[in-house]
């Protein structure tokens, strides 16, 4: 089970991390991140279509890098209050280093290089350079 969606509603981890379990018994780890609105409200804009083609092309290489038997990725787009899960990033594979790396390869790029833009009270909001820093460190696999 690959699964990207952008959305606007609220996303369930709970059910996503169900879904997940339930790819057989050979799944031996679970690995799930939720990202938080924090310091003040945002806005996010995303051209639909764009961001869910980019999303699943940076997820393709990351079943390309790891064995990983699953993966969601949720990323919500419209107001957000401080707070609000904003992304869900879950993947699930034998053993737990390939799930971690690609949870975080996918959080990395989500981050720094998916087309969305957060808007908040001062304007939009760049990427933070320690972002930016960290999705170098899988430029060279």
């Amino acid at each position: 089970m690959f699964d990207v969606r952008v959305q606007e509603a609220p996303f369930d981890v709970a059910a996503a991390h169900a879904a997940l379990c339930g790819l057989g018994p050979d799944i031996g780890a679970i690995v799930t991140f939720t990202g938080q609105v924090r310091d003040e409200p945002l806005f996010l804009e995303h051209y639909p279509g764009m961001a869910e083609r980019a999303i699943a092309s940076v997820l393709e290489s990351a079943r390309a890098r790891w064995p990983i038997r699953g993966a969601i990725i949720v990323h919500r787009h419209g107001p957000l209050a401080v707070g609000a899960p904003i992304v869900l990033v879950a993947t699930a594979a034998s053993h737990r280093a390939e799930a971690f790396e690609a949870a975080q390869y996918l959080m990395d790029y989500l981050k720094t290089r998916a087309p969305f833009w957060k808007r908040g009270h001062d304007g939009w909001v760049e990427a933070r350079a320690r972002d930016e820093l960290a999705e170098k460190r899988w430029q060279n696999p």
